[in-house]
């Protein structure tokens, strides 16, 4: 059997209020779907341009109101591929211009990665490959 491609993301936050702004304007586009579902929780959710989706649910119960942290067993962090670091270096100027805080691009041996949060804390980062 050949293992399936990632299919989808979703990440819980706090406030879909203040998290789907952000991240339309992150994204750039408008969501494909903003709505309750019957299991209790909102989605806003995008399609990318190579099919993957990504998600934000806000759950109506149980969610404490806490900030997100990596050192926590689950979630570590989203990257988003980019095709090259001069691509990386157009999302560093993406970020400036919404005023995105980051740690600007670290170079590895396994390749480049521009590192930032979104509102909740949730470790975000556009990563390129090795040239």
């Amino acid at each position: 059997m050949t293992f399936p491609a990632l299919n989808h993301v979703a990440l819980t936050v706090r406030d879909l209020n203040v998290s789907a702004p952000w991240y339309r304007q992150l994204i750039d586009a408008d969501p494909a779907i903003d709505e309750d579902t019957a299991a209790g929780y909102r989605h806003v959710v995008w399609v990318f341009d190579n099919g993957t989706l990504f998600g934000i649910h806000q759950h109506e119960r149980d969610v404490p109101d806490e900030r997100f942290t990596e050192f926590r067993a689950g979630l570590d962090h989203v990257g988003f591929g980019c095709a090259d670091r001069a691509a990386l270096e157009r999302c560093v100027e993406r970020l400036d211009s919404l005023g995105i805080d980051h740690g600007g691009i670290v170079d590895e041996s396994y390749g480049s990665g521009l590192s930032f949060r979104d509102p909740d804390g949730i470790a975000l980062e556009f990563f390129a490959p090795p040239s």
